[in-house]
């Protein structure tokens, strides 16, 4: 159960909103971050807005504004108990032997730099002395190599490892999963196979994967029903990997 608790949500977009909505669906209370406060205030009117949804702009690789998201959680809310992990971003798309390492930089910064930095602010903001769950979202493409795909999913494999170096360090108070979701229909997602000439590889399931698939793992991972997991990446991909694909 995740009812009566207070969630921090960052990249409300795609998936993370899809989070979030599932967190306020299992009777959560969320606060979310984004640098943007149009789309901030796009997303918490669609949340229903009230006293229960709560948005802070702010930069996730700033501290300072990391330390104010967590300070206003905690001032609404009375807690942190719950964090879900969602910001990415690609801007190198290309093959890593002649990449601007600078635009590298920035793809591990915003994947795998910023939830850290969210984990230890959260941790110091609340968590260390009250406990709770910290879910990631990672991507399913870091199972293979992909072509013109290498910076975002190096990325993703050292989020994996930080889940589970932090499952080993937070606990016993503190569980920390992370979840991996073959293409959805997120902004990221579409445009990151823009150019493809073909669909994403088939799936067990028949059919393609959506937000709320990940919502609703996301809202598992985080409650209570998820007391005996911890340091585990659930990968949501319909099956396909059992088809032969990793697309």
């Amino acid at each position: 159960m995740v009812e009566g608790r207070a969630a921090l949500v960052t990249g409300p977009r795609g998936v993370g909103f899809d989070i979030a909505r599932a967190l306020r669906r299992g009777g959560a209370r969320v606060c979310l971050t984004d640098p943007d406060p149009a789309w901030l205030d796009q997303a918490e009117a669609a949340l229903g807005g009230g006293e229960d949804v709560l948005t802070v702009a702010a930069q996730g690789h700033d501290a300072a504004e990391r330390a104010q998201v967590v300070e206003r959680c905690v001032e609404r809310f009375g807690s942190l108990d719950l964090l879900a992990n969602n910001a990415a971003t690609n801007p190198r798309h290309g093959p890593l032997a002649d990449a601007d390492l600078g635009q590298v930089a920035q793809v591990i910064e915003v994947g795998a730099l910023a939830p850290l930095g969210w984990v230890q602010q959260a941790w110091s903001g609340w968590l260390a002395a009250h406990g709770g769950a910290v879910v990631n979202v990672a991507s399913f493409a870091w199972l293979e190599p992909e072509p013109d795909l290498g910076a975002s999913d190096a990325s993703t494999a050292a989020l994996l490892h930080l889940t589970r170096q932090l499952a080993v360090e937070l606990a016993p108070g503190v569980r920390v999963n992370a979840i991996a979701p073959a293409l959805v229909t997120s902004r990221l997602g579409v445009a990151l196979h823009a150019d493809d000439e073909a669909a994403p590889g088939p799936s067990a399931m028949l059919r393609p994967s959506f937000l709320s698939d990940v919502g609703t793992a996301a809202r598992f991972l985080l409650s209570d029903e998820a007391g005996w997991v911890s340091g585990e990446t659930m990968v949501l991909d319909g099956g396909r990997r059992l088809a032969g694909s990793t697309a």
